[in-house]
């Protein structure tokens, strides 16, 4: 297995909630492939998101340059709100 956390995230949803789905992946030899997946576009869904939200907010280099703080903040609740769309979208359905 080599997915990261969404994969780890998708797969505990599967048991707990989608045991039949879960089960099907397992025995048919398609888990690690569908979790692999599921990491990867969440990855990119995520990144693609927060640049797209710091560009409407305006959270550039610039204010990173003029003020660090003020901008690992910003880009902070920029992923949080962008993993929450991710999450239910992709890896919790």
């Amino acid at each position: 297995p080599i997915y990261g956390k969404y994969g780890m995230l998708r797969k505990q949803f599967l048991k707990e909630h989608r045991l039949a789905k879960y089960q099907y992946l397992l025995l048919t030899g398609k888990l690690t492939e569908h979790l692999n997946q599921i990491d990867q576009e969440s990855r990119e869904q995520v990144e693609m998101l927060m640049e797209q939200m710091a560009e409407k907010q305006g959270v550039t280099e610039q204010v990173k340059m003029q003020d660090q703080m003020k901008w690992v903040g910003l880009m902070n609740g920029i992923k949080a709100c962008a993993e929450e769309i991710v999450l239910k979208e992709r890896v919790y359905m």
